[in-house]
């Protein structure tokens, strides 16, 4: 079963400047599991059969002329009855008042209602892109996760196999590193997947013989990253002499991971090697696939046509 995670509806608050209309007096263990919000337009005129009230709701300009529309009686019960659903809680944007009934039903259930400033469909857009983030599944790999001309590379292997001595030769070659040792790996999308460092290990990279070295003390600020969307996993291994290693990069290889497959590569390591380089080119070249030029294949294409199997 996956797992759950939540955010407290305080952070919300404060990440989005929400103000605090009416709180309960457990408004700081308040949870939200959703990352979708709702715009209560069909649960304010009675229709309550797919509502989810773990949602965080939205009242617009739409939902609340439309409340304004109605006699206070109708009013009334309407509002009643969507506050008796207990949503998580009742954001109203636009800074758009909120009704005296709303305010007395919330009281008595003690659903929170919070106002923005902002706009309804920025504010829904920006609060589901966060709530995405938050509760975003997640894992954490061993491997290190560095920038490299504007690709994520997911560095995988063995202890010992290089691959922080290789992070700190691409810094040095002025790419950016973002985690080293321990990534921590969020689904955010149905088609992106975002790494970041443990918060105790952020921009610190361990080089044996040397120990703990903080890369942002001694390369600068443009030479870490918070995060970073995974693009490529390079797969380090030792040598092995007489396996067959991909000369041509036709094999079309992937990982899973969280449920996404992601390009990936094996690059056999052996002394005299400069892997820094060649994650370089492999960076570029999948950003050059990305953009629709295969070199492998046209390649191919022309040594068939030279062999005249086209």
């Amino acid at each position: 079963m996956e797992e759950l995670f939540s955010i407290p509806l305080s952070e919300l608050c404060k990440e989005f400047s929400l103000e605090q209309v009416y709180v309960p007096e457990n408004f700081d263990s308040i949870m939200v599991v959703n990352p979708d919000i709702s715009r209560p337009g069909l649960a304010l005129t009675g229709f309550f059969e797919i509502f989810d009230a773990d949602r965080i709701q939205i009242i617009g300009n739409a939902e609340h002329r439309y409340l304004q529309s109605l006699d206070p009686e109708t009013r009334r019960q309407n509002i009643d009855k969507y506050i008796n659903a207990r949503p998580v809680a009742v954001v109203f944007s636009t800074g758009n008042p909120v009704f005296e009934e709303m305010l007395l039903a919330a009281e008595r259930v003690g659903v929170p209602l919070l106002r923005s400033k902002e706009t309804t469909s920025p504010l829904l857009a920006s609060m589901i892109a966060s709530l995405n983030n938050h509760l975003a599944p997640r894992i954490t790999r061993h491997g290190v996760l560095v920038e490299v001309y504007g690709e994520g590379l997911l560095l995988l292997g063995d202890s010992g196999v290089g691959k922080s001595e290789t992070a700190i030769e691409l810094v040095k070659r002025g790419h950016r590193l973002i985690a080293d040792d321990a990534v921590e790996i969020k689904r955010v999308s149905s088609k992106t997947l975002v790494g970041t460092a443990p918060e105790i290990i952020r921009h610190y990279v361990e080089l044996r013989g040397i120990g703990i070295v903080d890369v942002r003390r001694l390369f600068g600020m443009g030479s870490v990253k918070m995060t970073e969307r995974i693009d490529l996993i390079i797969n380090l291994e030792t040598w092995v002499q007489g396996k067959m290693y991909d000369r041509l990069g036709l094999e079309e290889q992937t990982t899973n991971i969280l449920g996404l497959e992601i390009p990936s590569i094996t690059i056999p390591v052996k002394p005299g090697r400069n892997l820094a380089i060649i994650l370089e080119i492999a960076a570029m070249n999948n950003r050059q696939k990305k953009m629709g030029y295969n070199t492998a294949e046209e390649f191919n294409k022309k040594l068939m046509g030279q062999m005249g199997l086209n």
